[in-house]
């Protein structure tokens, strides 16, 4: 009887201990998922962060490159360095915001931000360099829009997942992460927080509204040259010059 009762309560044990191992692996396993989770966010911010700056850089770039009537390399030369300026400065912000230095700030900031700038400034480069007409398109040129449209598009999933491995070892924006949750006093509360979908918003904003008005200049300007090649039509001469006409002829007559 007892020899029964030990051999049950044997074969009882391993069952009793499945439970317990089916409940760690599911909990770990969303532990994993949660974090992946908000890796994948961190990424899709940062990779946001630098691609509004990349793109006011380039536009900025383009602008100034057309003015001065520079060439295309030097254009792309002003472009890229700018793209870095505006994305550095845009991930400083949050920095300052939370109460670092500018010195301190710039310095997390560059080795968060410097790898994903620059495989985004590569990436939109080389699409705009392939895309016919796209470097001599001027800003009020929808290929131009369209082809940067396009080339911020593959620079962003260029970039995303060069933040996303960065983070996951600790390292890009994970750098900056542990100064986000500090509260923000005094003149540093004025300082604009910068969240994801401000960011979305107002680089479609910014693209949509370029393409918008290079389609109307295009419009316009069609117009104009439309309404300049029409062929003017004289009018037929009528009233006074009719009449003199027909009152010689009838005194002809008459004579």
């Amino acid at each position: 009887m007892d020899h029964t009762s030990h051999h049950t309560s044997h074969q009882a044990a391993p069952q009793d201990a499945h439970p317990d191992s089916h409940h760690t692996s599911h909990h770990t396993s969303h532990q994993t998922s949660h974090h992946d989770m908000g890796t994948n966010a961190m990424a899709l911010s940062a990779t946001l962060h630098c691609l509004t700056g990349c793109a006011i850089g380039e536009i900025l770039g383009l602008m100034i490159g057309t003015a001065l009537g520079l060439s295309n390399l030097a254009t792309i030369a002003i472009a890229v360095g700018l793209a870095f300026l505006f994305g550095y400065a845009l991930s400083t912000l949050p920095l300052l915001r939370a109460g670092l230095g500018v010195g301190a700030a710039l310095t997390v900031v560059l080795a968060a931000d410097t790898l994903s700038i620059a495989t985004m400034e590569l990436v939109d480069n080389l699409v705009m360099a392939a895309i016919p007409g796209a470097m001599d398109a001027g800003l009020v040129n929808p290929v131009f829009w369209l082809s940067m449209m396009l080339a911020l598009t593959a620079a962003f999933f260029a970039a995303w997942p060069v933040n996303r491995y960065l983070l996951a070892r600790g390292k890009g924006h994970a750098l900056t992460h542990g100064y986000m949750d500090a509260e923000p006093v005094g003149a540093r509360r004025f300082i604009p927080a910068l969240t994801t979908s401000a960011l979305v918003a107002a680089i479609t904003a910014f693209m949509l509204g370029g393409l918008v008005v290079s389609i109307a200049d295009e419009l316009g300007a069609s117009s104009t040259t439309g309404h300049a090649l029409a062929p003017d039509h004289p009018a037929p001469e009528t009233g006074t010059d009719t009449g003199t006409g027909s009152g010689q002829l009838a005194l002809l007559r008459s004579s």
